[in-house]
């Protein structure tokens, strides 16, 4: 994996990292015009494989199901997309979404929640936690097994699958997670990993900071129902059996660790130690996604 992260990283526009943070600060103070042009950029759908159908189900919600097996009840995965709460799509996410329903073994709905910070916490939340309900409520005409939903996210997507499935709404009715590289706290947490991964390694400081900025906005950001890290261990307890892929050159990675040794055994965090942040969602690292799609696919 450390010889296609390497090719990646060199691959990456040498102020791209600066260019989106200056974006979301200019956001923050009203000016959202270059956000949308990182919205975007980033905007596009990769391609059904074959065997694979999608269709909205609403007008912000998109289902992916195997064709074979699209009027049986199978599990479903309900899929967070990263980009820090202020960019990312359903079209951002849907290489992974794809490629997990072409198993046949499960199906996938990708969620468009509210972006900050026009919509901070907790708009992106309440659209993350009323899909659930959606899909627990149409659960029969959309050929799922209720008892088996899991919650998936990557990086900020990772945060509100947490988040949703410690809510008063959802907790108790969510089979697993699976999460790569979550955002565990919505603040500069000062660890090792974020000191040394804070430069050049697919998620700057400067821009991870920008995203806490606009995401959390006027509320705390000791909240727990942000940084999810910081829930106490009664409610850590009552988290569902959870599947965490690190990127061990990530400034996130001290945070998973952490979130790891405090959910006392209900977490199972596999690194994949050469590989940085974005490998779910931005092709280069394929090694990195193979790898993760067939574990995500153990849970099922």
């Amino acid at each position: 994996m450390e010889k296609q992260a390497n090719e990646f990283l060199s691959r990456l526009p040498a102020n791209l990292q600066r260019c989106q943070a200056s974006a979301v600060k200019k956001a923050i103070a009203g000016d959202n015009s270059d956000l949308i042009s990182v919205r975007n950029s980033r905007n596009v759908a990769s391609k059904c494989s074959v065997g694979v159908v999608s269709r909205m189900l609403t007008s912000t919600l998109r289902i992916y199901e195997p064709i074979s097996h699209c009027s049986e009840k199978l599990p479903l995965l309900i899929y967070f997309h990263g980009g820090g709460w202020t960019f990312g799509s359903i079209n951002s996410c849907s290489r992974y979404c794809d490629a997990m329903a072409a198993s046949g073994k499960v199906k996938v709905i990708a969620v468009d929640y509210r972006l900050a910070p026009e919509n901070p916490f907790p708009a992106g939340l309440e659209d993350c936690i009323n899909s659930v309900l959606y899909a627990i409520e149409n659960s029969d005409s959309l050929g799922i097994d209720c008892k088996q939903i899991s919650l998936g996210g990557d990086s900020s997507g990772g945060n509100l699958a947490i988040s949703a499935a410690l809510s008063d709404k959802i907790v108790g009715k969510i089979r697993s997670l699976i999460l790569f590289y979550p955002v565990t706290k919505a603040f500069a947490d000062g660890s090792k990993s974020w000191n040394k991964y804070g430069v050049g390694y697919g998620l700057d400081s400067e821009l991870m900071t920008a995203f806490n900025d606009a995401y959390v906005c006027d509320a705390n950001p000791m909240d727990s129902r942000i940084s999810v890290g910081l829930c106490d261990e009664n409610v850590m307890d009552k988290l569902p059996k959870t599947l965490l892929i690190a990127a061990g050159r990530d400034i996130l990675r001290d945070q998973g660790v952490e979130f790891e040794i405090k959910s006392s055994g209900s977490v199972t965090r596999i690194e994949f130690t050469d590989a940085v942040h974005l490998f779910i969602t931005v092709p280069g690292q394929d090694e990195a996604f193979a790898k993760a799609v067939e574990l995500s696919l153990k849970m099922f």
